[in-house]
């Protein structure tokens, strides 16, 4: 009979110890770059020295499919900088649970959920990269808007983001539709995509390309092109004549998660003063009042007022016609 309660006691010791580990676990979705995520987890990790976090990032359409794909079995306690316009897929929506996060009362009602499912502190903007030396090398006039670049000059020169699997080929598509209106919007649309090289799974990746002087024009993020120019890559970064496209980066909890307590000290973290600022020196766009724009916006160009330069973005005309507006991105251009 000891032998029976020692072997019992030992057996209770150990799935205590494994329900703690567990508990002290915390999974993370996000779709912010790798570069961002790799800085905002080393604070995130001393913030919460006793929570082992486990970040997996994806491009917003694939962490959309993955989301989905897991509803019946999920694996994410938390998503992390993703677009409101793909959180708020009624879909999506019905995954999150309300969550009273410190500090969300601080931000605009514009840049949070009225039921407390997400916030968004940070967001990201569109713009195009373009190569100083190769535009030189080419002859081409420095590009100003989409008409530009609709220029048979620049054929095979242009990357993009494909829409359907980037966020940020979304919000530039997004952005001349709602600017231009449907009709003008798809006809500029397609004016430039024979001058297409290609089009890209990653936002990101266009700008890096261009940097590096494979292409002329990137059209990708000004985050991208902020930090390129810091790098010394001899990068311009242009601002679209007509609205520069952009995107609400949001946050939320998944009601499955199993660890809640955790997911809100996580998202609690993500919302503290020491977090903000640090957002702001690699962000574009910060909804949180009173944050000093970083050196490297200033010195890449990025103005003060950004209300200057954004498109008319409504964000629950975006998120209500994606489907349709993607559907018919892949009927006219899908290569």
């Amino acid at each position: 009979m000891k032998n029976i309660l020692l072997k019992l006691t030992a057996s209770m010791v150990l799935f205590s110890a494994s329900t703690a580990a567990l508990s002290e676990s915390l999974t993370v979705y996000s779709a912010l770059e790798e570069e961002e995520i790799a800085v905002y987890m080393k604070a995130a990790k001393k913030a919460m020295p006793d929570v082992d976090i486990n970040v997996l990032r994806l491009s917003t359409g694939k962490l959309g499919a993955r989301l989905l794909a897991e509803a019946d079995n999920p694996q994410a306690d938390v998503i992390w900088g993703w677009a409101v316009t793909a959180m708020m897929d009624p879909q999506v929506l019905k995954l999150l649970e309300p969550v009273k996060v410190a500090g969300v009362e601080k931000l605009a009602p514009e840049f949070r959920d009225a039921d407390s499912k997400w916030f968004a502190q940070m967001g990201y903007m569109g713009a195009f990269c373009v190569n100083k030396e190769r535009l030189e090398k080419k002859g081409l006039k420095m590009p100003e808007s989409w008409a530009d670049l609709a220029d048979p000059k620049f054929k095979g020169e242009v990357l993009m983001p494909d829409p359907n699997s980037s966020g940020t080929g979304y919000l530039h598509v997004n952005a001349v539709l709602q600017s231009l209106g449907l009709e003008k919007g798809w006809a500029q649309l397609e004016a430039v995509d024979p001058n297409m090289a290609q089009y890209t799974s990653s936002g990101s990746k266009p700008c890096k390309a261009a940097r590096t002087g494979e292409y002329t024009v990137g059209i990708s993020l000004a985050f991208t092109a902020m930090k390129s120019i810091e790098d010394g890559y001899p990068l311009a970064m242009v601002f679209p004549k007509g609205g520069v496209g952009y995107e609400l980066e949001a946050s939320g909890l998944l009601a499955s998660s199993d660890n809640k307590k955790d997911a809100k000290r996580f998202l609690d973290w993500s919302m503290s003063d020491s977090a903000i600022t640090m957002f702001g020196q690699y962000k574009a766009l910060i909804t949180m009042p009173g944050v000093t724009q970083s050196e490297a916006a200033k010195a890449s160009g990025l103005p003060a007022d950004l209300s200057t330069i954004l498109a008319p973005v409504n964000f629950v005309e975006s998120a209500g016609r994606q489907t349709a507006i993607k559907a018919e991105w892949r009927e006219k251009f899908a290569r």
